[in-house]
């Protein structure tokens, strides 16, 4: 199979060619020239997600040097559970059962698992809101060969988040920069688009712009959305709560797939490009607002360009999916009310998508839950009157010393401290 860009000016190259440029040259991301076509029928007899994943991602590996070797990669990065818990009309997908509690940690392992069979020396890279980095430096800093760098806006992530930050030790860098998640974001493209420098430095994106990150969290909406259909006998629709849209854009490629998703509704926080691109056709990117939903404060994401590459039409879209925004108001008032009257506790995200189904009069819907609330401590605990208990990963982080720099939000800075 091969991978094209978004921008559709650059040669056309395969899996392991695409991660390992990340970016194309014209700016572009990178998309599958076609999709596999599925049916339901083709994962009779496959139960878990690793075992789904494996089937549904096998096509994108043809022709590519790591082909043979793809049972291991899933079964090294899917070697976590994913539970999918059934409610009468709406059943939770839990994504935060991981070594960092966050569902980012399933694409993170997937493209170290293909990273480091590569070989070469790397410099990964990547700009986090909260989640990504954190998963990215667990998945990569074993990996001798490999150097990290985890990008952060100082004082806009949680304390627990920024302990995961910044623990690894000599192999991940973690920067604190005097700005917002999408100065992070440009920085990175910016290191990219210097390419000289680049190519020096083997530089790779470890943001889900890298097709590695993006394309194995199609596996669990096809588990999940299997699962459904099994039990339930109706296809299922997804709230997905977003912000940078690459977990969003997974489902979106796992239906153009011929999975059982009915529809995707995606759930953002008060950073709202998205719900008015659908209200209005029109897509302007906004200034990022900090919420108390800090991991998806995203107000440009980048995977919008993997979104319009698949729908252009605005018509289209609005048949397959819709998008709302919620405020913090809303998001807290949902996270107290799901504790007080079902004992159930949310992360601020996971809350965002609660409170858009509640918006949805249908039933059969699947919403998305990207991390542990105890992840958000900070903003869950005062609204449910108790302390979380942290899950043992987590605990572990507590034990081991942290270190970050600060710099301005410019990739000069960057290059300076790097050197």
């Amino acid at each position: 199979m091969k991978f094209r860009s978004t921008r559709s000016t650059s040669p056309l190259l395969t899996l392991s060619e695409a991660i390992q440029t990340s970016i194309a040259p014209d700016r572009g991301l990178y998309v599958p020239v076609s999709f596999p076509a599925f049916k339901v029928s083709n994962f009779d007899g496959l139960a878990s997600w690793s075992e789904i994943g494996e089937r549904m991602l096998a096509p994108f590996f043809e022709g590519d040097e790591l082909a043979p070797q793809i049972a291991d990669i899933c079964s090294e990065a899917f070697n976590f559970p994913i539970l999918l818990n059934y409610g009468s009309d709406t059943a939770v997908l839990e994504l935060f059962h991981g070594p960092t509690a966050a569902f980012k940690d399933v694409g993170a392992r997937f493209l170290a698992a293909c990273v480091s069979r590569l070989g070469g020396r790397r410099t990964v890279i990547v700009a986090t809101s909260g989640d990504t980095g954190g998963a990215v430096a667990a998945a990569f800093h074993e990996y001798s060969e490999i150097d990290v760098v985890v990008l952060f806006p100082r004082n806009k992530v949680s304390p627990l988040q920024q302990q995961q930050l910044t623990c690894w030790g000599e192999g991940v860098r973690a920067f604190a920069v005097r700005g917002d998640f999408d100065d992070c974001q440009r920085i990175v493209k910016t290191a990219f688009a210097n390419r000289e420098w680049a190519e020096a430095k083997g530089l790779l994106s470890a943001n889900s712009i890298n097709l590695g990150r993006l394309l194995p969290q199609t596996a669990y909406y096809a588990a999940a959305s299997l699962w459904y259909l099994r039990e339930r006998g109706a296809l299922p629709g997804f709230v997905v709560p977003t912000g940078n849209l690459g977990n969003a854009v997974a489902a979106f490629w796992a239906r153009q797939m011929g999975l059982p998703l009915r529809e995707i509704v995606l759930a953002t926080n008060a950073n709202d490009a998205i719900p008015e691109y659908f209200a209005s056709g029109s897509w302007k990117p906004h200034p990022t607002i900090a919420t108390i939903a800090n991991a998806m404060d995203v107000g440009n994401p980048s995977n919008m360009q993997r979104l319009l590459d698949l729908h252009p039409e605005i018509t289209e879209l609005r048949r397959v999916a819709q998008s709302f925004s919620v405020s913090d108001q809303e998001i807290a008032d949902t996270i107290a009310h799901d504790y007080s009257s079902a004992g159930r506790t949310l992360c601020p995200h996971t809350a965002t998508a609660v409170h858009v189904r509640r918006r949805l009069p249908s039933p059969h819907w699947i919403i998305v839950a990207t991390a542990h609330p105890a992840k958000f401590d900070s903003v869950v605990e005062p609204l449910i009157g108790r302390s979380l208990n942290m899950p043992p990963s987590l605990v572990q982080l507590f034990d081991r010393p942290t270190r970050f720099e600060e710099i301005d939000a410019e990739f000069e800075a960057l290059k300076e401290a790097l050197q």
